[in-house]
């Protein structure tokens, strides 16, 4: 299997005290790194502990179509271009599997910013603009209008609605700019745990592989203890899901070979992009910029 971006060492929001400028990257100087029309900022960090952590689950969602093994056709941001750059990093909070996916046919992963513990993501340097039509699209809404992200950066946690994915968080800040993600309005323990499905954790298995660069045994060990795995998926069970997709069982082996060829088959590939990062002069995954805590509590209005 492919990695399509190249690594950094993981950052983590928890503990890191470090700050880099952005000066030398695209759009972080000038009009176009200027706050926004709304006074918001024009560039956000997107923090991804999910299925986006994999660059081409993220890529339907930028620009488009539906992806492989899906019948979800997304209609992609206003802005379809890749972003910028990406970074592992490590969230303080705990992720969990609880409610049900339609597509997944099992829990799928929230965020609690307020749990004890780390959790895996990769974070996507993206415009305000595309981060809002991204989370449009996992609050099942036309992204056709940008977010006031004036809530969110005052108190770190504002609710657009009562939906599973329309809670914004403020998780920290990386030069800067702050980075943001979205889940449920409750809190992990307010719901039962859901146990994923193997198709779902292989695509997040994947993501992880792809962002942090882990051992197969590592990424096993951290999803088995979630909740909503934990009791369920042994170890083992999840490292089989890594193996060689030879390996693998008839139901999960096409998930991983139809998602690494989406980059080359699909219309939307980064690669056959106008603005494609390899003419962008600046590699995902190689700004080796720090984290830094936001100024109140994650969660916390």
């Amino acid at each position: 299997m492919r990695e399509s971006l190249p690594l950094t060492a993981p950052v983590s929001l928890a503990d890191s005290d470090g700050e880099t400028g952005l000066a030398g990257l695209p759009g972080a100087a000038g009009p176009e790194g200027a706050a926004g029309g709304s006074g918001g900022p024009a560039l956000v960090w997107y923090a991804s502990y999910g299925s986006n952590m994999r660059l081409a689950r993220l890529t339907y969602y930028l620009a488009g179509g539906c992806p492989p093994g899906s019948t979800h056709r997304h209609p992609g941001c206003r802005d379809p271009r890749p972003p910028r750059l990406a970074m592992p990093v490590m969230l303080p909070g705990a992720m969990y599997f609880a409610s049900e996916s339609a597509i997944w046919t099992g829990g799928v992963s929230f965020y609690d910013p307020t749990a004890a513990g780390e959790t895996a993501g990769r974070a996507y340097l993206l415009t305000a603009g595309q981060f809002a039509d991204v989370a449009a699209q996992e609050m099942h809404r036309t992204p056709e209008a940008d977010l006031d992200l004036a809530a969110v950066l005052r108190t770190g946690r504002a609710q657009i609605g009562a939906g599973r994915y329309e809670t914004l968080v403020l998780v920290g800040h990386s030069g800067g700019v702050p980075v943001l993600t979205f889940t449920a309005p409750w809190q992990m323990a307010d719901v039962e745990p859901s146990v994923p499905s193997g198709g779902y954790l292989t695509m997040l298995a994947a993501g992880i592989r792809e962002a942090h660069g882990w051992p197969a045994a590592q990424i096993a060990a951290y999803l088995a203890a979630r909740p909503g795995a934990a009791g369920y998926w042994a170890p083992s069970e999840i490292e089989r899901l890594l193996t060689p997709t030879e390996s693998l069982p008839v139901q999960t082996a096409p998930l991983l070979d139809r998602a690494d060829a989406a980059l080359d088959q699909a219309g939307t590939a980064l690669g056959q992009s106008g603005a494609g990062l390899g003419q962008s002069g600046v590699a995902l995954g190689q700004s080796g910029v720090a984290l830094v805590p936001s100024g109140s509590h994650p969660g916390q209005a």
